[in-house]
């Protein structure tokens, strides 16, 4: 078959899988089945982590009242959420900025750590969460959990233009990310959404964003989620007034440095959404308090004119959430975040939080009382066991028991396998 008909065949099932799958109902494409054809080449890597998360995110999604997970900072964090009961993950870019990009530096969330950081850390948590299923794969453990939770992945203003934002959900795919979302800001002003001097850019060039990433998504043939963010309730600049979606909110008032002063809010953010649920499977507005009125007011408007647009929703660390709300307000706020339909609820800097907090505590203890306060947190580790809890067993944990098992498969007779004979063996067993 010539490669002509090869790439008509393959455009006319990729377009009838578009019309006919569920999966797509309500998502526009700015191009067609025969531009993705033509991107792909002869031969189209399988990306089995990404396709997998992507599949099994959204199944939860229409299967649960909501998916709420927590950002990981490491691949150890991640096992530990997915082994607590967590059925998604969440990777911050705020986090990788702070203390995992490959820089080696600790940044500010600015988009300042090279462009790859982030697809880094998805392959780092994909690879801890693969070699806890290796472990409890070979140990016949039949409470082990469904390890390859799906990690939505945070691309933040994308970089740069559309080919960066195509590119860069490429290494994302590459990783094993099931999901990726995008924010409406300009990339050389990015700042985090709870940070000032936030730039907009027009709501058409945010679209182009959103379909480079799904554009990547289709040619790789992986159906990526692709999760559309807008930060205009507190934004106050946007780059230009070109867009006649953006005119109602621009001033005509101009800074320094050529930007456009823009008047923010929740209107601001329902006219973006409306135009970005089509090219988008969630939609995500950044707020500056947890507040279930604002919430529902966007999700109403939003639903209105799309009535099958899932929400996400940002519970950040950032709020001084006691200062807003009472116990019991907070103790339902998932739930109520749930019925207005904002699907994946996540806690974006929980790695970081919890990371720092509780090193200090174990360090403030230790250096008042030495070996005291390490044995309270061991001790604290084997109460842990009861609900499932495996790391107290640190050499097991991270596979030593699953390379003695390659040792012995090479060679049966080994004498020189490492978890035998170790004072874990020794010292940790079932009965302390």
């Amino acid at each position: 078959m010539s490669t002509s008909a090869r790439r008509q065949e393959a455009s006319a099932e990729l377009q009838r899988d578009w019309e006919t799958d569920s999966r797509w109902a309500g998502i526009e494409r700015t191009y067609s089945a025969d531009d993705v054809v033509r991107l792909r080449g002869s031969v189209t890597e399988e990306h089995t982590l990404a396709r997998r998360g992507a599949e099994r995110l959204w199944d939860l999604l229409h299967t649960e009242d909501y998916v709420n997970t927590l950002g990981a900072l490491t691949g150890n964090q991640a096992v530990q959420q997915v082994r607590a009961g967590l059925k998604a993950i969440y990777l911050s870019g705020w986090q990788v900025a702070a203390d995992a990009n490959l820089s080696g530096s600790t940044y500010p969330d600015q988009s300042l750590y090279p462009a790859n950081s982030v697809p880094a850390v998805v392959r780092r948590i994909n690879n801890a969460l693969l070699r806890a299923d290796q472990i409890t794969w070979s140990e016949g453990d039949d409470t082990a959990p469904e390890w390859l939770a799906p990690i939505v992945a945070d691309a933040e203003a994308g970089f740069g233009g559309v080919l960066n934002a195509y590119e860069l959900m490429k290494g994302m795919i590459a990783s094993g990310a099931a999901g990726v979302h995008w924010e409406d800001q300009l990339a050389s002003e990015k700042k985090c959404g709870h940070l000032g001097g936030k730039v907009l850019i027009p709501t058409g060039q945010h679209v182009k964003t959103l379909n480079a990433a799904r554009l990547a998504a289709d040619v790789a043939g992986v159906p990526s989620l692709v999760i559309a963010r807008t930060d205009a309730q507190a934004a106050t600049l946007i780059t230009s007034d070109i867009d006649e979606r953006d005119q109602p909110f621009v001033t005509g008032e101009r800074t320094a440095e050529g930007f456009y002063r823009f008047r923010n809010g929740v209107d601001a953010c329902v006219a973006r959404g409306l135009a970005y649920a089509p090219h988008s499977d969630l939609l995500w507005m950044e707020t500056a308090t947890p507040d279930l009125e604002v919430a529902r007011d966007f999700a109403e408007r939003i639903k209105a004119e799309h009535p099958d647009q899932m929400l996400a929703y940002n519970c950040s660390p950032s709020f001084n959430w006691k200062r807003h709300l009472d116990d019991a307000t907070i103790a339902k706020f998932q739930r109520e975040l749930g019925h207005m339909g904002y699907k994946f609820q996540f806690i974006t800097l929980a790695g970081f939080h919890s990371l720092n907090h509780s090193m200090f505590n174990l360090a403030k203890g230790y250096a008042r009382n030495g070996m005291t306060s390490y044995v309270e947190l061991q001790e604290a580790e084997f109460a842990s066991e009861a609900d499932g809890y495996t790391a107290t067993r640190h050499q097991r944990e991270v596979g030593t028991g699953y390379f003695d098992a390659i040792s012995t498969t090479i060679a049966p007779e080994a004498s020189t396998t490492a978890l035998t004979g170790s004072t874990e063996e020794d010292q940790f067993s079932a009965a302390h």
